[in-house]
């Protein structure tokens, strides 16, 4: 029995002296005695605001310094369109600093992911920028369509035209759009060399033919293969002559 009462008493004790210390990481009391009173966010903010990543935080501190859980306020701003990463510290007595860095995307990839420059695919926001180039092609080849996508971008600049879109097929072969709607079919081997070429005699091309070049095969050693499309009329503009009868 003396056992057994020694043993009670000795439980009594711990749960007394743990269990104010669980109240207090826990937030269940002393909230008021240790606010949280500074929240310190930093970051290169392009995509994300700094009034975003406060209202993420502030449910996690309303119960003090102590309970402050590091993981749940990561976690939080993770959540966070454009976030790539967060990193969460207290400072005693009252200070929280999170800081963040956001994605820099490159191109839309597919309907719901997005690629950033560094090579990473992550989730698409709402708001995902229709006006950045669009990826297609295996995964794993993801560094391969940005090398060609650096490379092929200023090659048309001097015709006044943009990449839209760079796509790479499972067996291998490259396929471009441009921003006036061409496509060009450019195949498997030594892609740059013949954008290059097809790039350099673009504006001789478009300058001796009206019609409007809508697609380029390129997947010949000597040559390549074109399709027009006759241009459009422009509608001309009839200003109406005012005349005043003789009378």
């Amino acid at each position: 029995m003396n056992a057994i009462l020694r043993i009670a008493a000795w439980i009594i004790a711990v749960t007394l002296v743990t269990l104010p210390v669980v109240a207090v990481l826990n937030g269940w009391i002393g909230g008021s005695r240790w606010p949280m009173r500074h929240l310190a966010v930093t970051g290169e903010f392009h995509l994300v605001s700094d009034a975003q990543v406060r209202d993420a935080v502030l449910p996690a501190v309303h119960d003090g310094f102590f309970a402050v859980h590091l993981d749940q306020v990561r976690d939080a701003v993770k959540k966070l369109p454009w976030v790539r990463r967060v990193d969460v510290r207290k400072r005693w007595p009252d200070r929280l600093e999170v800081s963040v860095s956001e994605y820099r995307p490159l191109a839309r990839w597919g309907e719901k992911q997005m690629l950033s420059e560094n090579g990473e695919l992550f989730p698409a926001p709402v708001t995902a920028m229709t006006s950045l180039p669009m990826f297609a092609g295996p995964p794993d080849r993801r560094s391969d369509l940005i090398t060609l996508y650096s490379d092929a971008k200023p090659l048309f600049l001097g015709s006044g035209l943009h990449v839209t879109q760079v796509g790479l097929s499972a067996r291998g072969s490259w396929n471009l759009r441009l921003s006036d709607g061409m496509e060009i079919e450019v195949g498997r081997n030594d892609p740059e060399l013949r954008l290059q070429r097809f790039a350099r005699l673009l504006p001789r091309l478009r300058s001796r033919d009206p019609r409007v070049l809508v697609r380029a095969d390129l997947r010949y050693t000597n040559g390549f293969a074109l399709t027009w499309q006759a241009a459009k009329p422009v509608p001309s503009t009839i200003t109406p002559i005012a005349t005043q009868a003789n009378t």
